[in-house]
């Protein structure tokens, strides 16, 4: 029995894994190796409830545990420093495609956001989900994830806006 257990479990996280680092990605403003801690500590968590939820929706369970503690994470202030594996830099004209840059800058003003709010936008539009999903997985009203979501997305767009503005 536990060994079916463990198999049923290993072919979701081998199923899942790429998908949930993703999403994780996009929760943490794009620190790849917070993202990573994060998908691990959703999955050990769900390991403990796997016979309960395998059946039902293992996947929702686990974007609820990432937001939440990915929500909770961030208002945890930390002082330290960020290690990167590359030192950032400009990157040079035409060597990269339009979508790459395009999505780095959409990644990059993700992070910008609250976390609340990056969880809102993320789960609802990258994840397609609901708003009485999103709500859910966040442990708050559908009318604080609307509102979460539509603060969101202005901001972005006044974001992304401003990065389009020329310098000088």
């Amino acid at each position: 029995m536990q060994q079916a257990r463990a198999g049923e479990f290993d072919e979701f996280v081998t199923a899942r894994w790429s998908a949930l680092l993703h999403l994780a990605r996009l929760l943490t403003g794009g620190d790849r190796h917070r993202a990573e801690d994060l998908v691990q500590e959703s999955l050990v968590k769900l390991w403990f409830v796997w016979p309960k939820v395998a059946q039902e929706a293992p996947e929702a369970y686990v974007r609820k545990v990432m937001a939440r503690a990915s929500a909770r994470s961030a208002r945890r202030r930390w002082w330290g420093e960020r290690p990167v594996e590359q030192v950032p830099e400009t990157p040079a004209v035409g060597d990269v495609s339009a979508t790459v840059v395009e999505r780095s800058r959409l990644e990059a003003a993700l992070a910008r956001l609250p976390s609340r709010q990056r969880a809102v936008v993320v789960l609802r539009y990258y994840q397609d989900l609901s708003e009485r999903q999103v709500a859910e997985a966040l442990g708050c009203p559908v009318g604080t994830a609307r509102s979460h979501a539509a603060r969101g997305v202005a901001r972005l767009r006044q974001l992304l806006a401003d990065a389009n503005e020329p310098v000088g």
